[in-house]
């Protein structure tokens, strides 16, 4: 994670879409001239930084409404379950999310998508789960869809039907389960809305075995699976491991064991870290002993209302480099070929490779580190998305 592969004086030829040559600005120039491409539009990075754009692998952009009596609540001592069993957290999101329409859902995810894109974000994994109903569920999925198709950038769906269980079941969990698994799953492959199955394994959410079971029922269906473990109280991963998912979110308390188990497999562990650091925390998620153990970490914002309102990903990774100890190399790997991993997207995404999709930023640097040493200003210039070139608004 510390070998960026670093190319001075360099250039990358971009055509239709698609990255063609990468390399010194004089064997590209030279690749140009053979190739027969003279007269492309050229992009000065004199004294910049240009990288692979960032893969953001874990965000909830589909809500209305601020949580902003929460964040209140937070300031003056509550915690985060104590919110939620008082009506507040994820469930204060339900209404507004069920009585909008799918244009306005839709407005605001695309207005996250440009902001993202702004600060050199290319692709989004964005996730439904502020519905918790089958028609609130699919809305959400249907608004993601409607938003992706006035990006540039790519956006990958996830049904997040199991974030926490609603008001309506909470009497009864199981039933519950059953309709994400025997209703939702079912309907949103055939209407194919998402690409994952995602699921909040946690005493104030699902069960490990429910999560398991839901996730199960994506698997079955043809879906990618991941999920939000390890987040509030240790949780044994096994289960979940033998499910091969593509990645596990938040992990602050994954115990050493889990830690060797995880290091056996492909799957991608995946740290929030704005959302301690919105949440006023004073620990972070343990990504030395990730990343010594020879875990995959990739880095992502968990944009939402309640705990992670911001698109920022050169933020999340002064978060990383400052308060979990990551070099800014590992942090910008975190951030673009392992975020792509935990979509299992690498084969396009997360590095510039000949043949790959034509995303990069471009920052006003003159060294890589500045990306995590600057925080609350944006030095993002231009942003190319899958060959498509955007300036910051």
């Amino acid at each position: 994670m510390r070998e960026l592969g670093i190319v001075e004086d360099g250039a990358v030829l971009i055509d239709e879409g698609k990255i063609v040559a990468v390399g010194q600005t004089d064997e590209v120039a030279r690749h140009e001239l053979l190739t027969g491409r003279i007269g492309c539009e050229e992009i000065d990075c004199r004294g910049k930084v240009a990288l692979p754009g960032f893969v953001d692998s874990h965000t909830h952009p589909v809500f209305v409404a601020l949580r902003l009596i929460d964040f209140e609540k937070r300031i003056a001592g509550a915690s985060y379950e104590e919110i939620a069993e008082a009506g507040g957290g994820i469930r204060a999101s339900l209404r507004d999310v069920r009585e909008a329409s799918k244009e306005t859902l839709a407005e605001h995810v695309l207005q996250a998508f440009r902001e993202a894109s702004a600060q050199g974000t290319t692709t989004v994994e964005a996730k439904s789960g502020y519905g918790l109903s089958f028609d609130a569920e699919v809305k959400s999925l249907e608004a993601i869809r409607e938003a992706a198709k006035q990006w540039k950038g790519t956006a990958v769906s996830t049904l997040l039907a199991a974030h926490v269980v609603p008001p309506e079941y909470r009497a009864d969990p199981e039933a519950y389960v059953r309709i994400v698994c025997e209703e939702m799953i079912p309907a949103v492959v055939h209407r194919r809305l998402a690409e994952f199955v995602d699921v909040f394994c946690e005493r104030s959410a699902f069960t490990p075995e429910q999560s398991r079971r839901i996730l199960r029922a994506g698997i079955d269906h043809g879906f990618g699976v991941r999920a939000h473990v390890c987040q509030l109280t240790t949780a044994k991963l096994g289960p979940l491991l033998e499910l091969q998912p593509a990645s596990l979110d938040h992990m602050d308390f994954v115990g050493d064991e889990d830690v060797r188990a995880l290091a056996r497999t492909d799957t991608v562990a995946t740290l929030l870290p704005a959302a301690n650091y919105f949440l006023g925390l004073s620990t972070f998620p343990p990504a030395r002993k990730l990343i010594d153990a020879g875990i995959a970490v990739a880095l992502a914002t968990d944009y939402n209302p309640g705990t992670a309102p911001t698109v920022s990903m050169p933020f999340v990774l002064s978060v990383a480099c400052t308060h979990m100890k990551m070099s800014p190399a590992e942090a910008i790997t975190a951030a673009t070929y392992n975020g792509a991993c935990a979509l299992r997207l690498q084969h396009r995404k997360g590095s510039l490779e000949a043949g790959k999709d034509a995303d990069l930023a471009i920052f006003d640097a003159s060294d890589y580190r500045e990306l995590a040493y600057w925080f609350g200003v944006n030095h993002c210039c231009v942003t190319i998305l899958n060959g498509h070139r955007q300036r910051p608004s």
